[in-house]
């Protein structure tokens, strides 16, 4: 869309969230699908809606919803084409309205091609440090930490006798974002979509990309893994990636809308350093 100059637009903007797979279907399957959503951009549009967030539409084995994604750069077929995207995108302007994706980068499917190669190329693979590779301490799990799922966010892997990291399912393995080849991979998908017309991102559980690799104190004492957020969220290079992302990405694109989840961050004090000094995160 043409720039909006004079006012911060989205600081007044409707956003409405749409999960497409249960949100309109055009083809009988049962599964909605991105050409019903473009039928209903005038209803939306009356309704006075000016941002529609879609939730992840990637490829994906939908272990989760559509957040474990096999590759970030094609529509789950089940709900549509590229071209019907382009041509939702192309509506949703004409109404001056914005399309948002949702971008899901702490973590991949473990049917993405970069995990695979992770796993299969061994210690010493091309892909190895692009995930969240540990080896096993005193022939158990790396740290306590417990998976969002359920169990340990640990996986072990009997070829290379490691564990990979899984802050959620067992199929989402985590990126690491310490290596500055999965941030430059990550910026290119940005830069991807944006070219094609994206208005910009919702980031999903964007405050898990930095970590902290120790044990976290034992509140549940009938559990060995332990539950929660401590150190998996909030890391301490959370503000310097974000800023990074702005540096590569964002200020080149300065009218794109963007918002971050950051689960944790629930007082003014957690939330302070991610915006303190008109920092450009997003």
């Amino acid at each position: 869309m043409p720039p909006v100059t004079g006012w911060a637009w989205w600081k007044e903007a409707i956003v409405y969230q749409i999960y497409p797979y249960s949100f309109k279907d055009t083809t009988g399957t049962g599964i909605g699908d991105l050409n019903g959503i473009a039928s209903t951009l005038p209803y939306l549009h009356d309704l006075g809606v000016d941002v529609i967030w879609l939730s992840p539409i990637y490829a994906s084995p939908m272990k989760d919803m559509g957040y474990d994604i096999s590759d970030y750069r094609a529509i789950n077929p089940a709900i549509g084409t590229m071209r019907d995207w382009e041509i939702l995108v192309e509506e949703a302007h004409k109404m001056d309205m914005r399309i948002v994706m949702d971008l899901v980068v702490n973590h991949t499917s473990d049917q993405h091609e970069w995990f695979q190669e992770s796993k299969s190329g061994g210690v010493s693979g091309k892909k190895r440090d692009w995930y969240v590779w540990k080896p096993a301490r005193d022939g158990k799990e790396p740290n306590n930490w417990g998976s969002i799922f359920g169990g340990s966010a640990w996986q072990y892997d009997e070829t290379s006798q490691e564990y990979y990291l899984h802050v959620f399912d067992v199929s989402q393995p985590d990126l690491n974002w310490e290596n500055p080849e999965v941030r430059e991979a990550v910026w290119d998908i940005m830069r991807f979509w944006l070219e094609k017309g994206c208005d910009g991102f919702r980031m999903d559980v964007i405050n898990c990309i930095s970590k902290v690799w120790s044990d976290v104190p034992i509140v549940d004492t009938e559990n060995e893994f332990q539950f929660g957020l401590l150190h998996r969220f909030n890391g301490p290079k959370v503000v310097d990636y974000l800023l990074e992302m702005n540096e590569q990405v964002l200020d080149h694109y300065p009218n794109v809308f963007t918002v971050g989840e950051t689960p944790g961050v629930a007082t003014p004090e957690d939330a302070i350093k991610y915006v303190q000094g008109g920092k450009p995160l997003q």
